[in-house]
């Protein structure tokens, strides 16, 4: 099962095309995105993740990923041992990664030229069900987390958070105060972090994951991403148009109106001020006020926008149908 999609990925040589945007500093534009067809019909890209300006990976249905050395002008595509959809990939640096790909966690040390399997969760481990990794995130060299959910016939009967202070070497199960599925998670530091997931679930820790406290979101629709600046302001998206902000750690999440009804995936800020979200449908939001208001951009594009990634040099985002969207800040 993957909660972010709406069929998945797996496709061949890409190429991005860059916008000169014409439009200065943080101005709201409308038109600064292009979308680009990367792969197959039919299959979608999960995740995207930039290491630096260079040093970038998209990845997706089917085990397929791909990498680009010279800021998305050309891509190659990289071999991991895996059919199954990758939901996440995240690096520390622009050789050191982490993919998830169903119940296995893969690594690299060398920029994903070689990926290798450092761990696979069996339904052996519990009792039967299947583990499903969503969501990996680390703080520093040796600290990291992951969070995803566990199976009975397609149903979700438990959450799962997993914990490595190795490196990724080894990962140990976290004890979490809810069953509901978890998707997605964000680090400050090794010590404080939080969590989203189904009916609403906001989780959040001060001491690097042994104990986690239920923060309130006053909604029961599942959030589906979380992105903090600091450790006061936060914000999280979710069905039904979901906008949640909070400025005091988590304390209080207040909800935004955006005018949008479609389900939205993926939450990323650049500052304190300038952030944009992604959903089903192509849409696109975009705030320069830290989230008090949103201004929906054109995409150019109708399929599921399923993961964001914004750095000082360019947004980025992958969805359905193999789209890739790109956007120069």
């Amino acid at each position: 099962m993957n909660v972010r999609r709406a069929g998945r990925k797996a496709w061949h040589k890409a190429r991005m095309f860059l916008l000169l945007a014409g439009c200065a500093g943080v101005a709201l534009a409308s038109d600064g995105w292009v979308a680009t067809k990367q792969g197959p019909p039919g299959k979608d890209l999960n995740t995207v993740y930039f290491a630096d300006a260079k040093h970038g990976w998209i990845a997706g249905d089917g085990g397929f990923v791909m990498s680009t050395t010279d800021g998305g002008k050309s891509w190659t595509q990289q071999q991991v041992d895996t059919d199954h959809a990758i939901n996440d990939i995240y690096f520390r640096n622009k050789e050191e990664g982490y993919l998830l790909a169903g119940n296995r966690i893969f690594s690299t040390e060398n920029g994903g030229r070689v990926w290798r399997e450092v761990r696979r969760f069996l339904p052996a481990d519990f009792n039967g069900a299947e583990p499903e990794l969503y969501s990996v995130r680390f703080a520093s060299k040796k600290k990291g987390w992951i969070v995803g959910s566990i199976s009975r016939r397609n149903k979700v009967v438990n959450s799962l958070v997993l914990q490595t202070k190795d490196g990724g070497a080894s990962w140990q199960r976290l004890v979490v105060p809810t069953r509901d599925e978890l998707i997605n998670l964000d680090f400050i530091n090794n010590e404080r972090g939080w969590v989203v997931g189904a009916s609403g679930t906001i989780l959040h820790t001060r001491d690097g994951g042994m104990t986690w406290i239920p923060q309130r979101s006053n909604t029961d629709v599942t959030l589906y991403s979380v992105d903090f600046r600091g450790d006061r302001k936060g914000w999280a998206v979710g069905e039904k148009g979901t906008i949640l902000r909070t400025t005091d750690g988590g304390e209080t999440w207040i909800p935004t109106t955006a005018l949008v009804h479609a389900t939205l995936l993926s939450v990323r800020f650049l500052d304190d001020d300038n952030g944009w979200i992604a959903g089903h449908g192509g849409v696109i939001l975009r705030t320069g006020d830290g989230g008090a208001s949103w201004v929906q951009q054109d995409s150019k594009t109708t399929r599921n926008i399923y993961a964001l990634y914004i750095d000082k040099h360019a947004g980025w985002a992958v969805g359905g149908d193999g789209t890739v969207l790109v956007y120069e800040l």
